[in-house]
């Protein structure tokens, strides 16, 4: 098991092996976790920039806690208080947080492709932390680590995708993982937000929910994006709720052993009961700080480890 990439900018060009270099990585560091000191010296002496150009959050904050648990130098870097706002470009930005020896540069960006043209002239690392409505591989790579630690396995697993389809980088970065490994991946929600393009990525489409979640082993619910969509989609939240919403009604008629699954953030009573939200099928809560074992794993990686076996127990 090794890992020879400087960048991790997608899940779609990383091989079964290469993901599961960093599940098993992403393992090692969550048993660190565990202990009373929980940094390890793994990126001392590092500079981490978090170059945050679209808003986040939770993404940002578990990114610049894995950074502090390596024992790294964070910057934080938000575009509100930023020289972009002055019109300097991208290219400009980076470069000149290259200069000030910036080792590792994660980026947000609503523009598809962004951390791609970064790492084609950057000597620092580049990590996608979502780029439009592209891919988003660290929630990709720490949902299938969530689901692994649940089922102990992928392949053979029916996932079902509900949801925004169209316009969630989640979904994609999920599928590109989740066919890799071998899963059954079904997506559902309004037509206008699931095409049957979709396909072409090897999964299953439907429109109707009850028959999406029949056979599921696990559902992936995603929020409205209503920030990357150009128009109304659906008539009403009314009407998605009514169709496509996991009501407790619905829940009731899955696999007992069903898991509930949220990117986060969670709309309560539009794409999940707030019930559901807190059942104890959901392990919403726990994609949360397995994402933090994951992107310790990542910025691990991509500064030259190999794999778990460099970790000490």
């Amino acid at each position: 098991m090794s890992w020879n990439r400087k960048h991790l900018l997608d899940i779609e060009s990383l091989t079964a092996g290469e993901i599961n270099t960093v599940l098993e990585t992403a393992r090692a560091f969550k048993a660190v976790g565990a202990r009373a000191i929980k940094k390890v010296p793994a990126l001392r002496g590092k500079t981490v920039v978090n170059l945050f150009i679209e808003p986040s959050t939770r993404t940002r904050i578990s990114f610049e806690l894995a950074a502090m648990r390596l024992t790294a130098d964070v910057i934080n870097f938000t575009a509100e208080a930023s020289s972009l706002k002055k019109g300097e470009t991208l290219r400009d930005t980076a470069r000149n947080l290259e200069a000030l020896n910036a080792d590792i540069i994660i980026i947000r960006h609503s523009a598809t492709g962004a951390p791609h043209f970064l790492s084609r002239f950057l000597n620092a690392s580049v990590v996608n932390a979502g780029d439009g409505a592209h891919e988003h591989p660290t929630q990709a790579l720490l949902d299938t680590f969530t689901i692994l630690e649940k089922k102990g396995k992928i392949a053979g697993l029916n996932v079902t995708i509900l949801g925004d389809i169209l316009y969630s980088r989640v979904a994609r970065s999920n599928i590109w993982a989740l066919r890799k490994l071998g899963a059954n991946v079904t997506l559902c929600g309004p037509s206008t937000l699931v095409p049957r393009v979709f396909e072409q990525m090897g999964c299953r489409v439907t429109y109707n929910v009850d028959e999406a979640i029949a056979g599921a082993d696990i559902i992936n619910l995603l929020r409205i994006q209503h920030e990357r969509q150009r128009k109304t989609m659906f008539p009403s939240l009314g009407e998605y709720t009514a169709l496509f919403g996991l009501t407790k009604a619905r829940l009731a008629k899955t696999k007992p052993d069903v898991l509930i699954m949220h990117p986060g953030p969670i709309n309560r009573g539009v794409e999940i009961d707030s019930e559901v939200a807190d059942s104890g099928r959901s392990v919403i809560l726990e994609q949360v700080t397995n994402g933090l074992a994951v992107r310790m794993a990542v910025l691990f990686l991509v500064n030259g480890g190999k794999g778990p076996q460099e970790i000490a127990g």
